[in-house]
């Protein structure tokens, strides 16, 4: 009589089944981890249910979005364990309308707008010529916001947040380029700094919004860029 054989699926997680036995549950990634603790978050937990194939209830589980994707897990760990990866590959196979928050919609809204809260363009280039000739009256004379300016020494993009409720946090940089008598300039279109992208696990939208920005460089001719997210 054949000895059972029990077929193991296939990791969507891409887990290795090893890492059951190379953990050490040393607990270095858990006291690292600035979230452990958070609704029963420990890093620990996730690779044993990795490791076992419970690959559907990290997924649906609130312990990927918990994890702030730091890294210091997957840094401080003895036996190279790829805890971050896990993390953030169990996001991108989270159904998009069950991301939590506001992550997809602004991803989308990025992908359609150019920017995660959707501000048109008119708006924005208004904004920036208005809070710039507020900074202009106030210390900086001469001063403006460049604009699809060619061949500038940083194209420099914005957090959307900033123009949409916090105009005069943009000012802070600007006191610095202007102190620096620094050549940079921002776009009119796809100027989002942040890419949510990235944090909700939709690798294809995360590189058409890195794209934009490289594409903005290419055609303006810079060769440094500055996020100040």
């Amino acid at each position: 009589m054949e000895p059972l054989k029990i077929e193991r699926e296939e990791s969507k997680l891409r887990a290795d089944p090893s890492w059951a036995d190379i953990c050490l549950t040393c607990g270095t990634c858990s006291a690292g981890c600035p979230v452990t603790g958070v609704d029963g978050m420990d890093p620990r937990k996730i690779i044993r249910m990795a490791a076992l194939g419970m690959d559907q209830e990290i997924i649906d589980s609130r312990f990927p979005w918990i994890c702030t994707i730091c890294g210091r897990c997957e840094y401080a760990c003895p036996m190279g364990v790829k805890i971050m990866t896990v993390m953030r590959t169990a996001r991108g196979l989270r159904e998009r309308d069950k991301v939590p928050g506001p992550i997809h919609k602004g991803v989308v809204m990025c992908l359609e707008r150019g920017n995660n809260l959707g501000i048109p363009k008119d708006d924005f280039l208004f904004l920036l010529a208005d809070v710039g000739k507020e900074l202009e009256e106030e210390s900086c004379p001469g001063f403006y916001v460049p604009v699809d300016k060619e061949g500038a020494n940083f194209l420099v993009t914005i957090n959307s947040k900033e123009p949409f409720g916090e105009p005069d946090d943009m000012k802070f940089w600007w006191k610095i380029f202007y102190a620096a008598k620094e050549n940079w300039t921002t776009t009119s279109e796809n100027w989002e700094g942040v890419n949510w992208g990235l944090f909700s696990g939709d690798d294809e939208a995360m590189k058409t919004i890195t794209g934009r920005i490289v594409e903005h460089m290419d055609r303006l001719s810079i060769s440094n860029l500055l996020l100040p997210e």
